[in-house]
């Protein structure tokens, strides 16, 4: 399972305008009833204005132009009906509806121009997302593996949380991190560690060593900063304004051997179900983001945990925790998967994701990303 935003259907949203249709006409419909049968001190003519304002809302130029002429045509009937067309009140709300119709028009089609460019520019993200993050394998050896990506906005297409994996020759290498920000900087960041982790992930190195390749490629974004920059803060960039880094988790999960390796990089820990229970795999020295090793100078440990048969691990970005209700609360991750500890990856990240969207209301205050990866016993395979 690989559960990245995906563009709106079309066919829902027409669906949806043709059904909205019904309002104006209704409304034309009845504003023109009651005004044939009221008494002739009263005029509602004037109500007819709101049905090509209420199409231009959704509707196109071409259908709004439409419901303001039957509109106007409406109007004309109320006045042969009640007095007539060279009637001076009805000439009046005749000319008045025929230039708020025209009005109307205009700005329908300048939303319908928008709503085109921005469809287009959302074709792009997409397309462009699906090369820089790849869906991830749902078998890797003896791994069951399935990830989920949840924009913050419901119609966003990309962000900064990444997460990719590798095959070596005796194992499966894992990378999740979160670049800082948002917007192209972020993603042109976690493009970079993408790159960088699926041009060494595969070769035969250390941990640490495929970790400085990471950083790398980080500070390929610009110039690498040294220790003597102070960076955010008293006397350095005002906010930060020109630090790029990244939160990550590097893990090497042998297929011969029941352990999980990782290095953290700054990156929430990640969460081991075993038999009913939700364990932090906490690592004793975290590792600075990926991009502050020049200010934070530190060597990469590597922490060993144990990782068996039935045993799911948990990888996820801050943007999980750190999703509010009303009262402010941040979602309790470990109290909430106590009660799926027992599932599949699939099915953990399905409940997991339905849950997370309404704790939060429907909306993450960030993007977040999901890996849940399994062991299966040897011999047996995944869905």
């Amino acid at each position: 399972m690989d559960a990245r935003p995906r563009p709106l259907a079309p066919s829902s949203s027409r669906r949806g305008g043709r059904l909205l249709l019904v309002v104006p006409f209704a409304l034309i419909a009845a504003v023109t009833t009651v005004d044939v049968l009221s008494p002739p001190e009263v005029h509602l003519g004037p109500f007819l204005i709101a049905a090509p304002a209420v199409a231009a809302s959704f509707a196109g130029p071409r259908m709004t132009a439409f419901v303001g002429a039957v509109a106007v045509l409406a109007q004309s009937v109320v006045a042969v009906v009640r007095t007539s067309l060279t009637d001076l009140n009805h000439t009046y709300q005749i000319i008045a509806l025929v230039l708020i119709s025209v009005i109307v028009t205009f700005f329908a089609h300048l939303r319908e121009r928008d709503e085109t460019r921005v469809a287009r520019l959302r074709t792009i993200a997409h397309a462009a997302q699906s090369v820089v993050l790849r869906p991830l394998p749902h078998r890797a050896g003896p791994l069951h593996i399935a990830s989920v990506y949840l924009a913050a906005e419901e119609e966003a297409q990309m962000g900064g949380d990444l997460y990719a994996a590798a095959r070596t020759a005796s194992g499966t290498r894992l990378l999740i991190g979160d670049a800082r920000g948002k917007g192209l900087d972020a993603i042109s960041e976690a493009s970079l560690v993408l790159g960088a982790f699926r041009v060494t992930a595969r070769r035969e190195q250390e941990l640490p060593e495929l970790v400085g390749h990471l950083e790398e490629g980080v500070g390929s974004a610009g110039e690498p900063r040294s220790a003597a920059d102070p960076g955010p803060g008293p006397g350095g960039p005002a906010d930060g304004a020109d630090e790029a880094f990244v939160t990550a988790l590097v893990l090497d999960i042998p297929d011969r051997e029941p352990v999980v390796r990782l290095v953290n990089c700054g990156h929430p820990p990640p969460l081991l179900l075993r038999r009913g229970r939700v364990i932090p795999l906490d690592t004793a020295e975290a590792r600075p983001p990926l991009g502050l090793a020049d200010v934070l100078t530190a060597d990469a440990t590597v922490a060993t945990f144990p990782f068996d048969v039935g045993d799911v691990l948990l990888l996820y970005t801050d943007g999980v925790v750190e999703a509010r209700d009303d009262s402010r609360a941040f979602y309790p991750l470990a109290e909430r998967l106590t009660a799926w500890a027992q599932d599949d990856p699939p099915t953990l990240l399905d409940r997991l994701r339905a849950d997370l969207r309404s704790y939060a209301g429907g909306h993450l205050g960030d993007d977040a990303a999901l890996v849940a990866v399994e062991r299966l016993a040897p011999g047996r395979s995944g869905p």
